[in-house]
């Protein structure tokens, strides 16, 4: 679908939907008829009443930022992977979810100063 308009050209388009956000990738076509791509969050909220509102995130990647952008990506991702798995962990996601405990510190630990002798 080619779209005219206050954006330009919109030349190729996907969509990932995951819950309530969905994710829109779109190549779009520059007045030089270079390409560049657009990356959409759209967050559906329900409000009070039940009606439905949207809020969205764009940013645009152009081609000299795509290696970059790749990179640290994938390194961010294999990351969290490597760090916390696939699974997701979550209060969202698991009903039985408890948050992982802090460590408590002892108070013997500190030293207690006096300012005076400063």
């Amino acid at each position: 679908m080619i779209e005219k308009g206050f954006e330009q050209e919109q030349v190729y388009s996907k969509i990932l939907r995951a819950g309530r956000r969905t994710y829109f990738f779109d190549v779009r076509a520059t007045r030089a008829d270079d390409y560049y791509l657009t990356i959409t969050e759209s967050i559906k909220f329900t409000e009070d009443d039940g009606s439905f509102r949207f809020k969205k995130h764009k940013i645009a990647l152009y081609k000299e930022d795509f290696d970059g952008f790749k990179e640290n990506l994938e390194e961010i991702m294999n990351y969290v992977i490597e760090h916390r798995g696939t699974e997701v962990i979550s209060e969202r996601h698991q009903k039985d979810y408890q948050p992982p405990q802090r460590a408590e510190v002892k108070s013997s630990s500190f030293t207690d100063l006096d300012f005076d002798d400063i």
